[in-house]
């Protein structure tokens, strides 16, 4: 009776630590918002995309990377890296560190067809300082790719077209991608009966822009700030959501998210469509900043 007594508990305990260390891995695995450390940068950042080789006719492989490197290791590191083909959610890359410095990430990509590859990348890291203080730093990152997959050419990639060949595909799938992303996003702001013009409409993809520019109403520390905030949001409400009901390394194929910035520099909502094809909102309203 005694032993099996012990025994009871030495599985308890185990079953008890088990649960406590995943629960761990999982509240980490968060991207969360503090204020940004004047005193530490990323050394290097990058996501980058490159075809590798014919697999067959009409097929391919494309390499997607991404990866973040600073000075020295920090509490905790992540990066979170989404790829669109043609306007469509093809896969995401997450990965986090405890006490990390370098996260690289990597995989390669099936391709069909001549196609527009899209990758951003949300590079974040958390520092922990003496009384409880914490800074985080964050960088964003992009790169695309064309693919040109004709049967009366060698197959070709570029990011900018070189000649006129070039240029004209590009066209014609930036055509095609845009009317199919157009009509999905006049449905999302008609559902949600957003007044458009009142707003600076860009693609989720096209977010990185803001790494060096204000949003429309914002400077540039406010901007970090309401970025930074956005991201967190996109992690807790899209990505998770997303890799959660992920099986066999195929994601939900839905559109690029549309984010969408207040002109009067008050809020921003993102439209997109969840898991089970449902069309969500996000509305974030900016800090009350002290300048103001």
């Amino acid at each position: 009776m005694r032993k099996a007594i012990i025994y009871l508990a030495i599985f308890i305990i185990t079953i008890s630590a088990i649960y406590l260390f995943f629960m761990r891995q999982e509240d980490h695995a968060v991207i969360k918002y503090f204020p940004l450390d004047e005193d530490l940068t990323f050394t290097k950042y990058m996501t980058d995309l490159d075809i590798l080789s014919e697999v067959d006719i009409d097929e391919y492989d494309v390499q997607w990377k991404a990866s973040s490197d600073i000075d020295k290791a920090i509490y905790l590191r992540q990066d979170v890296s989404l790829l669109y083909v043609d306007g469509r959610l093809k896969g995401i890359l997450s990965k986090w560190k405890e006490n990390g410095q370098t996260i690289e990430q990597k995989t390669r990509i099936h391709g069909e067809d001549s196609s527009h590859f899209q990758a951003i990348t949300f590079h974040h890291g958390e520092l922990h300082y003496p009384d409880d203080e914490i800074k985080s730093i964050q960088a964003m990152s992009y790169d695309e790719l064309y693919v040109i997959d004709s049967p009366h050419t060698a197959l070709e990639s570029f990011d900018q077209p070189l000649n006129q060949s070039q240029e004209e595909w590009k066209d014609t799938l930036d055509h095609a991608t845009n009317q199919q992303l157009s009509f999905h996003w006049r449905q999302l702001i008609n559902h949600f009966d957003i007044p458009a013009e009142t707003y600076t409409i860009i693609p989720l993809t096209e977010l990185y822009e803001f790494e060096k520019k204000p949003i429309p109403g914002l400077n540039i520390e406010e901007t970090q700030q309401v970025i930074g905030q956005l991201w967190e949001g996109l992690y807790k409400n899209y990505i998770l959501g997303i890799t959660g009901t992920q099986s066999n390394q195929h994601p939900i194929n839905t559109f690029i998210p549309l984010v969408l910035f207040d002109n009067n520099g008050k809020h921003l909502i993102v439209l997109y469509q969840d898991e089970k094809e449902e069309k969500q909102q996000l509305l974030q309203y900016y800090p009350s900043f002290d300048n103001r």
